[in-house]
Formats: structure tokens, C-alpha cells, sequence
């Protein structure tokens, strides 16, 4: 509870005196009842006027919580208006006591043997546990920084972190590179430099090209991978190998942002403006704001990469905090493939209908020939599944569940029409508007389209890719892949084509972050074409005019960022300000607002409605209030529960979403 969001002082019984250590796991009585807690610090004395409870019970004597990890958790919850103990739950995983007793039967070498100090300003009797430093493999050579001389501060790069050095870097990778083949050499040039690594990525498949990528430029068993898919005994003897410093570096999904590391040296995260990077729990940090706050406290490198860049990586160019790596426009024109898009003045002379169709015939012809060039085609679809809409074929009207007004779909060419969100069927569906009976497709999904495309080009095979079965990679050949956003598989040598179809449901969306979410999907699925010189070509089914497209046509994925955070400087939206949304029912919100003293320069926005009957409210400050405001925030959260308000309001601080 916010109200409770303070260390509170116990006596250490004799009998435990040994085992209680910072970072072990503790039981308290706490209100009358036994509870869980975490041992911070160890002082002589206790600035608490009234008498002290003794600790109940040591659970673990493995300092699991190491020092740095305690304070970087104190900084995000005081960042995200959060409270530490929700903080710390996602830091550390869950204890596995036969993992725990595997692990700590044959104590780490004492050589490198370090002293765990406490955070800055706690006064904390310091432990001496192993952990080996990192050190470069013996006999390996230092990392080659082949692939980083494409980029004209890529080797500056791997020198600074080679020595030690803090560089700070947002990366726009080019085309057809292996990202995870240059973050490999950025850590395995920080561990020659002596310092560990923590790498981050969104999804699973992003995680196994980078295990793969590590294993080969650094060798057997010097990096562990920590997600939540481990399983709780895997996931905790990663967490274990990197708290005692067996391993240098550590990667994994979000899950890993608040890995500990001995010597930390680099954090990196690819691909930021994936939403698998924003944690879905209490106080719901994101990844990327995660590893920038634990560069600045550790002093440690900082490196953004991605195809395209997000709003708020620009920000951090645009301030200073942070240097662009980018390669020469030659450089760019050469590795990228040639992209065209259907809605320009010279296709529609060509193809009038290209405004209406769905596959225009540029994105036709460009299929037909790839494939007869015995090369693979992928096509983007952004929706799964067959007719995830449809409406009336006579006046056209979207279909709707008669029970909760939800959208209706049909799951193949011969089932019965069922509602999206009750699951319903709707076998004798009549038209509210006409009466009518028949209906047609509103939205074709990614199977559908397999469908048609393999009636239309006979004898090719067709792959699909999206949630059922996400294939990692397809062989070289003549064959079509349908995949859905961030569900492309690698193809061997790059596709001869790729298809982006149905702009119009990524652009239209009611979303700040449309126009830069779109630019991410088609970058990611282009950059796995081949470069124009070998045949390598997009069409993007779009009007040429618009701005996300303009920066695909010429990869520029810093100029649209740019364009997009100087337009929302103008409007007063993240991340040029700082905003906090509170959700719940009305008087819930109104009364944590009446407790709130908010900064001098808070805007009050809203109400707007949000679900299931609550509203929400927007709070907008400058981003040199930010701390003021997640502060009064807290506070005033802190009240509700101090008087035990039954109502609950979700705070979010620089949410995703902000209708």
C-alpha cells in the first residue's frame, strides 16, 4: 500500500545474526500477521522511538537483492508514482529453494571476491560474496567491429566500450543487418573492457538470434538467458549465475531489465517502440526508461537500436543525452531495397483502381515476377485470423453481436459468423439497417489472404506466420509467406519481395503513436528484403504523400522522429512532457485529484470515458516536474489507503495509450 511504502526497523535475534544479510529473503510480523520482506540494510542502532519486533525468520541467507538492484528499484518507483515492494516482485524472480541449495552447494571462486557496499545514503553493514569480474575470454581476440564500420561512429563505439568508457548511443540499423550479430560484438567489447552487460529484447525470437549471435562471438557458458517462458527453476538459475557474477552478461526479455550484474557496464534494448517492452503490472515501467535509469546510476554505456526510431529515443539525440550512430546516405541507398508505393500520381495513371484494391496490380506484377525469379515473397497482413469483420452485403453495415454490440467474424469460408468479444454465434444473423442476410468481408485477415494468393498463383507454396504457429525462418525458394506484424520469419538470402498490405488499419488507428507504430511493422518486415542490386523490392500499399511512408521511401527513420516529437512538443504529448493518467470511477478519481498537491504547472485533462463504466483523467506537467508530479501523486494514493478507499484508480505514468 502507497501509505506503507517506507523500510521499517526490526531487531536481529542472536541466532540469526549470521545469516541475516542485505539482500536476503526475511518473515516479519507486520500488523499481526506473518508476511514476507526483504532484509535492506544492517545498522547499529535504530532511530525508531518505540520498541522494535524481532525478525521472525531468515527464509534464505542467499542475498538475493543485491545493493545496486534496491536502489535502481527505489528510483523506478519513485519515477513511476509505484511503490517498491511492486517494484522489487517484478526485480527478483520467485524462489526456487532446490535451484537455490544447487547452486550454493559449491561456492563461486574466491578469486575477485567484492564487496557488496549499500545503496547511497543507507548506512549498511557490507557482505563479501564471490563474484568473479569480467574479464574478456582468455586467448580471444579483441571483438572485430566488422559490421559497426558501415556506421561512421560504429568502431568509436566498440573502442569506448572497449575501454571502459560510457558512450550513450541510438542506433538506426541498416537494412538486411544483423543487429543481433552487432550487439554480440558491442558486449563482447565490454567485456574485454572488464565490465558486464545487460541486453534486453521484446519477444522470444529476438531472444534465440541473440543467444545464438552471443554464443558465437563469446563462447560456451558466458551468458545466460532470463525470461518468464524459462519455466521458475531455469529462469531462477539464470538469476542466480548473474546475481553471483558466473556469468559477464545477460540478456532476455523485459524480464531482465533489472537483472543483476557484476561491474555493469552496458545496457542495450532493440527494438523500444515494441509494446512487449512495457510491463503490464503495478507500477507498469517500460524497458527502455528501466535501463537509461540504471546507465545513469551505474555510470554504464547506453545503446537503442532499432530499424526506426521512437519519439523518445529521439529525445534523448535531440537533448544530448545520447549520440545518433547512423550510416552515409550512399551506404543507406545501397543496402536498401527498392521501395515503391500504389497510391503516388504515376501508379494511379497506370492503375486507377489502385485506390480501392486491396492488391493492386503493382503489388501484383512485383509477386508474380519475384516469385518466377524462384525467390520467396513475404506479405504483411496487420490482422489474424480470416474475416475478422464483416457487414451487410446489401447497404453495407458493420455487422454487430445482437447480445453485446461487439464485432462479428468468420472464422473460415464455411463457418458460422461469431462475435469477437462474447464468442456468440450468430447462425441467423439479419441485418438491423436492411434485413439482409448475406454478408462480406470488412477486414481480411492473414489466412484469408494466404487463401486467396495461393488460388491465385497455383503450385507455389504458401507459409503463414502469426499467432497459431510464428515460424522462425523459410527456406530460399520460390513461395509466399503471410505473416502478420512482428511475426516474419527470416528468409534464407532475403526476400525477393515484401508486400505491405492494408496500411490503412495501422494508420487510421486512434493512437498518438499510429503514424511511428506503422513506420516500425513496415521497416522491421522490409529490412528482410534484399537490397535493391539483387533484386530486392517493397511496395508498401499507400499513399506516397503521407509521412510514415516518406521516411520508408527513403529510411529515414530520423527525420519522421524528429517530425513526430516536434509535433507533439506543439500538442503537449509525451515524451515532450511528462502525463499520468488516473482510470476509475469518477468519484474515486476526483477524490485521489482533491488529495494530489500538484505542481504549479499541471494541466488537468479530461474526463474522457475508458472502460467497463470508469473515466479517465490526464495530468500533464513539464518534463522538469515530473518528479513533483509522481510524487503528489503518490502521496495522494498514499492517503486513499491510509483511509482504506475501497475504489480503486489505476496510475499510469507516461502510458502507452492515452485515449
Amino acid at each position: 500500500m502507497p501509505h506503507l511504502d517506507r523500510p521499517f526497523d526490526y531487531l536481529v535475534p542472536a541466532d540469526l545474526a549470521d545469516i541475516a544479510v542485505p539482500g536476503a529473503r526475511v518473515k516479519v510480523r507486520f500488523a499481526g500477521q506473518l508476511v514476507d520482506g526483504w532484509l535492506l540494510t544492517r545498522v547499529a542502532e535504530s532511530a525508531h522511538p518505540g520498541k522494535l519486533a524481532y525478525l521472525e525468520k531468515v527464509v534464505s541467507p542467499v542475498p538475493v537483492l543485491a545493493p545496486e538492484i534496491a536502489q535502481l528499484a527505489r528510483a523506478v518507483a519513485d519515477r513511476y508514482a509505484g511503490v517498491l515492494a511492486d517494484v522489487l516482485r517484478l526485480a527478483v524472480p520467485p524462489r526456487h529453494a532446490r535451484v537455490e541449495k544447487e547452486v550454493t552447494a559449491e561456492p563461486p571462486a574466491p578469486a575477485g571476491t567484492a564487496e557488496l557496499t549499500e545503496p547511497a545514503g543507507t548506512a549498511g553493514v557490507p557482505v563479501a560474496v564471490g563474484q568473479p569480474t569480467p574479464t574478456a575470454a582468455p586467448g580471444r581476440p579483441e571483438p572485430a567491429d566488422t559490421g559497426w564500420r558501415d556506421y561512421p561512429a560504429g568502431s568509436a563505439l566498440l573502442r569506448a566500450l572497449t575501454q571502459g568508457r560510457a558512450p550513450r548511443a541510438v542506433w538506426s540499423a541498416l537494412p538486411g543487418a544483423d543487429w543481433a550479430d552487432r550487439y554480440a560484438e558491442a558486449a563482447a567489447a565490454t567485456v574485454a573492457g572488464g565490465r558486464g552487460v545487460v541486453m534486453v529484447v521484446a519477444d522470444a525470437r529476438d531472444l534465440d538470434r541473440l543467444d545464438a549471435a552471443l554464443t558465437a562471438v563469446l563462447g560456451d557458458g558466458r551468458h545466460v538467458c532470463l525470461s518468464a517462458a524459462l519455466g521458475p527453476a531455469r529462469r531462477y538459475r539464470a538469476f542466480l549465475a548473474a546475481r553471483f557474477g558466473a556469468v559477464p552478461v545477460v540478456i532476455g526479455t523485459r524480464a531482465a531489465m533489472f537483472a543483476p550484474v557484476r561491474r555493469l557496464g552496458l545496457v542495450a534494448i532493440w527494438d523500444d517502440g515494441d509494446d512487449l517492452h512495457a510491463e503490464p503490472r503495478s507500477p507498469y515501467p517500460h524497458a527502455r526508461e528501466v535501463l537509461l535509469t540504471r546507465a545513469r546510476l551505474a555510470d554504464a554505456a547506453a545503446l537503442v537500436g532499432g530499424y526506426t526510431r521512437t519519439a523518445e529515443a529521439q529525445l534523448l539525440v535531440e537533448t544530448g543525452w545520447a549520440r545518433e550512430v547512423v550510416a552515409g546516405r550512399e551506404t543507406v541507398r545501397a543496402r536498401t531495397p527498392a521501395i515503391a508505393p500504389t497510391g503516388d500520381d504515376p501508379q494511379l495513371a497506370r492503375d486507377p483502381g489502385a485506390v480501392t484494391a486491396r492488391l493492386p496490380s503493382l503489388a501484383w506484377t512485383t509477386a508474380r515476377d519475384t516469385l518466377r525469379a524462384a525467390l520467396p515473397v513475404l506479405v504483411q497482413v496487420p490482422r489474424r485470423g480470416y474475416l475478422p469483420a464483416v457487414a451487410c452485403a446489401e447497404c453495407r453495415t458493420p455487422a454487430r453481436c445482437p447480445h453485446c454490440a461487439g464485432p462479428l467474424a468468420l472464422p473460415s469460408a464455411t463457418g458460422t459468423p461469431a462475435c469477437r468479444w462474447c464468442g456468440r454465434v450468430a447462425a441467423a444473423y439479419a441485418c438491423p439497417e436492411c434485413g439482409g442476410r448475406r454478408l462480406r468481408a470488412a477486414v481480411t485477415g492473414a489466412r484469408r489472404t494466404a487463401e486467396e494468393l495461393g488460388r491465385a498463383f497455383p503450385g507455389v507454396p504458401v507459409r503463414t506466420s502469426g499467432r497459431e504457429e510464428v515460424l522462425a525462418t523459410v527456406p530460399g525458394g520460390a513461395g509466399l509467406v503471410v505473416a502478420t506484424p512482428g511475426a516474419e520469419p527470416v528468409a534464407e538470402g532475403g526476400y525477393g519481395a515484401v508486400l505491405l498490405l492494408d496500411s490503412w488499419a495501422l494508420l487510421t488507428r486512434a493512437d498518438l503513436r499510429a503514424g511511428e507504430e506503422a513506420l516500425r511493422r513496415w521497416m522491421s518486415a522490409a529490412a528482410l528484403a534484399r537490397p535493391a542490386a539483387a533484386g530486392g523490392r517493397v511496395v508498401v500499399v499507400a499513399d506516397g504523400a503521407l509521412a510514415p511512408v516518406q521516411a520508408l521511401l527513403r529510411w529515414d527513420a530520423g527525420w519522421f522522429a524528429a517530425r513526430e516529437l516536434a509535433e507533439r512538443r506543439e500538442l503537449g504529448f509525451p515524451p515532450a512532457v511528462r502525463m499520468a493518467s488516473l482510470t476509475g470511477s469518477a468519484a474515486a478519481v476526483a477524490d485521489l485529484l482533491a488529495e494530489a498537491r500538484l505542481p504549479d504547472a499541471a494541466e488537468v485533462l479530461g474526463p474522457v470515458p475508458a472502460d467497463d463504466d470508469r473515466e479517465r483523467m490526464l495530468v500533464r506537467v513539464p518534463r522538469a516536474r515530473a518528479a513533483a508530479l509522481a510524487e503528489a501523486l503518490h502521496s495522494a494514493a498514499g492517503v486513499r489507503t491510509a483511509r482504506k478507499a475501497t475504489d480503486p484508480v489505476r496510475l499510469q505514468v507516461d502510458p502507452l495509450s492515452l485515449f
